[in-house]
């Protein structure tokens, strides 16, 4: 099915207004040309057939208007739906997506999915449920997209992932996910879905340039840029580990770090996921391991700051919320240096992901949705 190389199911002033209609609606009608190049006949004419193709839908006017008020538009939520497989290292989540972006089922594999064709197996049939449980007819599906820790290589995109996920690892899994599923299929990284997700549900819904940090068994990122994802030559922007020298990666801000730090002292923690629901910042060792990371943490955001420039830097993946607000706070940001007459460059703001839910999990389900129907 090769859905990389398949074009959208919307030209370019389509995609252009339903992801209008996805970050406004419901909007009136006559109000999207406001946010287009486009003339008012042209964004008319575009409505219509996305209304008469059933991915839009006309709502009452909002009361009080004067005149004869534009009819409302909104998206038309089961329009389309779409599948989406986050892999991690201690589980698996199965999500569906609706039209307008919102994850309407989910499933949960607990444990290291050390079996890949099996797991695939319990996923496959696990979505045949879902789809009988929300009445959603096959037909609706319009793709798969699947988000795993590591990153690309190879030019046919092949994961190298951590070792409790090496069965996943170089491996062309893309074949392989559309035969399972029958779905033409979109891989990326967990920590680029990630940045896909707390685009079109978090941070994004105020801030259209930001790095977004993932903070997994390992570590690694995202970033989005004026609204879209920048996915780079090889797929592997956002790879923010590299930075760092190889006596430096111990220190490096990866979560299995802190999990060995915290077994060191005898705090037992089984899991990424463990660590997560169960965290104590007086847990012995949380503090020796903010002292040891938080230089690479720094550095890392210098270089950012002074590269990308971002509005924002989103601290996100499997961090715990309490250890992000530590981090946050220990951070020194290069505004902070002394500067040049006293004047320092404006920075970026520091923010806890705003995405309600598995930001990585929820961005694989609307990878389809984001290639084929949105900017």
């Amino acid at each position: 099915m090769a859905a990389l190389e398949k074009s959208p199911l919307a030209s370019e002033n389509e995609r252009l207004i339903l992801d209008i209609v996805r970050s406004c609606e419901p909007i009136p009608r006559a109000t999207i040309t406001a946010h287009t190049n486009l003339t008012q006949q042209s964004v008319h004419r575009l409505v219509q057939a996305l209304t008469a193709r059933g991915l839009l839908r006309a709502g009452a006017p909002f009361k009080g208007a004067r005149g004869q008020p534009s009819p409302t538009i909104e998206l038309e939520r089961q329009a389309v739906y779409s599948v989406g497989i986050s892999v991690n290292t201690d589980a698996v989540t199965l999500s569906l997506a609706d039209f307008g972006c919102d994850v309407v089922d989910q499933e949960v594999l607990r444990g290291v999915p050390a079996d890949r064709k099996a797991t695939l197996a319990i996923l496959a049939e696990k979505l045949g449920s879902i789809l009988a449980r929300r009445q959603i007819s096959r037909a609706n599906l319009i793709g798969l997209g699947f988000a795993m820790s590591g990153f690309f290589v190879g030019d046919d995109r092949r994961f190298n992932a951590p070792e409790p996920l090496r069965d996943w690892s170089l491996v062309d899994l893309q074949p392989e996910l559309e035969q399972v599923f029958a779905l033409p299929a979109w891989l990326e990284n967990n920590a680029t879905t990630g940045a896909i997700g707390e685009s079109l549900r978090g941070v994004g819904r105020w801030c259209k340039t930001f790095a977004y940090l993932s903070f997994n068994y390992g570590f690694g990122g995202g970033l989005v840029l004026e609204g879209r994802p920048y996915l780079g030559f090889h797929g592997n922007a956002g790879e923010f580990s590299v930075i760092y020298d190889p006596d430096e990666m111990l220190r490096r801000p990866a979560l299995q770090y802190l999990i060995a730090t915290l077994r060191e002292r005898g705090v037992e923690i089984g899991s990424i996921e463990e660590l997560k629901q169960n965290f104590d910042p007086s847990w012995p060792g949380v503090e020796s391991w903010l002292s040891e990371t938080m230089p690479m943490v720094d550095r890392l955001i210098a270089t950012l700051a002074g590269v990308i420039d971002p509005q924002a830097i989103v601290f996100g993946g499997q961090l715990p919320s309490e250890l992000g607000r530590m981090m946050i706070a220990r951070v020194r940001l290069p505004s902070q240096r002394p500067h040049r007459y006293g004047a320092a460059p404006p920075g970026p703001r520091l923010v806890l992901s705003e995405t309600k839910g598995d930001a990585s999990a929820i961005g694989a389900a609307l990878l389809p949705l984001k290639f084929r129907y949105f900017l």
